[in-house]
């Protein structure tokens, strides 16, 4: 009869080496540490961790978005905005990912907010409704610049919802009645002239 200790051991080496085989996925890199470091970049596949001496963090290698949240812009002709971004990035080196920044994402979007703030305060109105396409594209440059050293890329960065406040929104649809009135009496004179 085996004996209940060799049953138990057996039981326990079979415990330990199924924790120590991890498998990741194609999408994903794994960075492992040994007794606090860097081993190497593992993934995607099936591999062996030393127990207790290997740790392991999972970094997610495919395009993801970060939702910017409304931000208050005073623009540069002092008109107070709302606007909201949505980021696409992606880690393109794990490991540096891990390292260089604590936590990449949140990093990244705290650096986005400050970004957007930044960039639509240096223009004014016409310019932010208008040339949204270029503002996206320095925006997008200038995180992309910064958030390299973390080992990330920056794909896009779109500006969602850019929201005037009321008072400025009847500012708008006041002058815009008053330079049709006016169109109407310049083009009744000039109807009257030539009759």
């Amino acid at each position: 009869m085996v004996s209940l200790s060799l049953l138990g051991g057996g039981v326990l080496a079979v415990g330990i080496l199924a924790s120590s085989i991890r498998v990741v996925r194609q999408y994903e890199r794994a960075v492992v540490f040994r007794l606090g470091k860097i081993k190497k970049e593992r993934g995607p596949g099936l591999f062996p961790l030393i127990p207790l001496a290997d740790k392991m963090v999972r970094v997610d290698m495919r395009v993801r978005e970060l939702d910017v949240p409304k931000q208050t812009v005073i623009s540069l002709d002092n008109v107070t905005l709302e606007v909201d971004a949505v980021i696409y990035y992606k880690v393109v080196d794990a490991t540096r990912a891990i390292i260089e920044v604590e936590d990449f994402e949140a990093a990244t979007l705290l650096l986005a907010q400050t970004t957007l703030r930044d960039i639509l305060g240096q223009n004014e109105l016409d310019t932010i409704l208008s040339d949204r396409d270029d503002l996206n594209k320095r925006i997008k440059e200038i995180l992309d610049a910064t958030t390299g050293p973390w080992g990330m890329h920056v794909v896009m960065v779109t500006m969602r919802d850019v929201s005037l406040p009321e008072n400025m929104l009847r500012a708008i649809a006041r002058q815009a009645e008053a330079e049709r009135r006016s169109e109407e009496r310049r083009v009744g004179k000039e109807c009257r002239s030539r009759w």
